[in-house]
């Protein structure tokens, strides 16, 4: 009547060295599905017409003129009323002015608007990685918790099929075949349960990367250092922002009122009929008067996004110190973890051949065969959970100073 416990330590044995891992292979895999989510991201073609608009203020901040020129024509004569011929024709060609350090203002405006707007593209990038590190060890873990399911689903079977038949010959209890019967059961729903997890983990992935995932989902390296060669994407995106408010302060500081104008002014005219047409050339210039109320909106209003966007600096710089602290102590604790599950397997297997070799020697009984290769089972699960997780931690940890796949 022990004999279908033997069984159930075979089924153990197989789902140990059947279970996915992670494991090294070609590391452009989490690269080439970082770029199939950004190909398909919706933001992707707007920072493409952010960039072409940042180029166009670029040249505007750079041009001999604050705005294009102007012209206007007029005509002024008496025909309506007394109609003695006098006419008059007004052509003025009108080219505003750049005020004081307006220019030189708008132009860092302009750089730090294209600096911004590649910094923030980005960011975005990254933040889209951590979305497709997400999704790719989703899968990973689903995968792992399916094949194991799967193989304790086939043993299970197996062990009914060998009850079922052993019940009929009448070397076992009708107990003995419901516990094969409900560990079927157990078995087929929990593979049914990894299934569905594993549909839902592909969906996501195939959602997000518009692709299916490669067989093997390979592991990112560990980062050479705790500081990254390159500062944060976020960091330089909060610093990009930052000197831009600083650089609209400028602009509002040197642009109190609306530009001046030079106007070339030509006039035709003649008195009445019997006179010839004159000509004259003149100059005009135009100076708006500023408000002081209007000049001290604009100066309060591009001053306050200055100080917000040097506060959210700050905060932003503070809270990627706290992310990459955290990321280092969950990647160390992982190691210590997957360390600790390795262990415990070897010391699992080492009880594993001591119990076979009592068993042998009839110095001990089925149950404790069976005790010691299902806890050898559970070890080597354990392993394979940890392998994954501590690959996860990696990546996040990499997410964390800003290191794209």
């Amino acid at each position: 009547m022990k004999k279908p416990v033997v069984m159930v330590a075979v089924w153990l044995l197989a789902a140990i060295s059947q279970a996915q891992t992670p494991g090294p292979s070609p590391a452009d895999n989490l690269g080439l599905a970082l770029e199939q989510a950004w190909a398909r991201h919706p933001q992707a073609q707007v920072f493409d017409a952010r960039e072409a608009q940042a180029n166009a203020r670029s040249e505007l901040a750079t041009g001999l003129t604050p705005a294009p020129p102007s012209m206007s024509l007029s005509n002024v004569s008496d025909r309506l009323n007394a109609a003695t011929g006098k006419d008059a024709w007004e052509l003025e060609l009108a080219v505003p002015m750049w005020l004081p350090a307006q220019r030189a203002a708008q132009g860092r405006e302009a750089q730090g608007v294209q600096t911004e707007v590649a910094a923030q593209r980005t960011a975005l990038r990254l933040q889209l990685a951590a979305e497709v590190r997400d999704a790719w060890w989703a899968l990973a873990a689903a995968r792992n918790t399916l094949a194991l399911a799967t193989h304790r689903e086939t043993a299970a079977k197996t062990l009914q099929a060998d009850v079922q038949r052993r019940l009929k010959a009448g070397e076992l209890a009708r107990i003995d075949a419901n516990l094969a019967d409900l560990e079927q059961l157990t078995a087929e729903s929990e593979a049914l349960e990894a299934q569905t997890a594993l549909r839902q983990a592909e969906q996501a992935y195939r959602t997000l990367t518009g692709a299916d995932a490669p067989q093997l989902l390979a592991e990112e390296a560990a980062p050479g250092s705790a500081t990254p060669a390159a500062p944060h994407p976020q960091l330089v995106a909060a610093q990009a922002l930052a000197q831009l408010a600083q650089a609209r302060v400028s602009v509002a500081t040197h642009t109190g009122r609306d530009a001046p104008e030079l106007a070339l002014r030509w006039v035709r005219d003649r008195g009445d009929t019997n006179a010839a047409y004159a000509d004259s050339v003149g100059i005009k210039l135009t100076v708006p008067f500023g408000s002081g109320a209007r000049q001290r909106l604009t100066n309060s209003a591009a001053l306050a996004d200055a100080l917000q966007a040097d506060a959210e600096l700050a905060l932003t710089q503070q809270r990627l110190e706290l992310n990459v602290a955290r990321a280092q102590r969950d990647a160390h604790t992982a190691q210590l973890q997957m360390a600790n599950a390795q262990e415990r397997l070897t010391l699992t297997q080492d009880t594993l051949r001591l119990s076979e070799k009592a068993f042998a020697l009839g110095e001990s009984d089925v149950a404790s065969l069976l005790r010691a290769r299902a806890a050898a089972f559970e070890a080597q699960a354990l392993l394979n959970r940890q392998r994954i997780a501590r690959a996860a931690s990696l990546s996040r940890l990499n997410q964390s100073l800003g290191v794209m796949p």
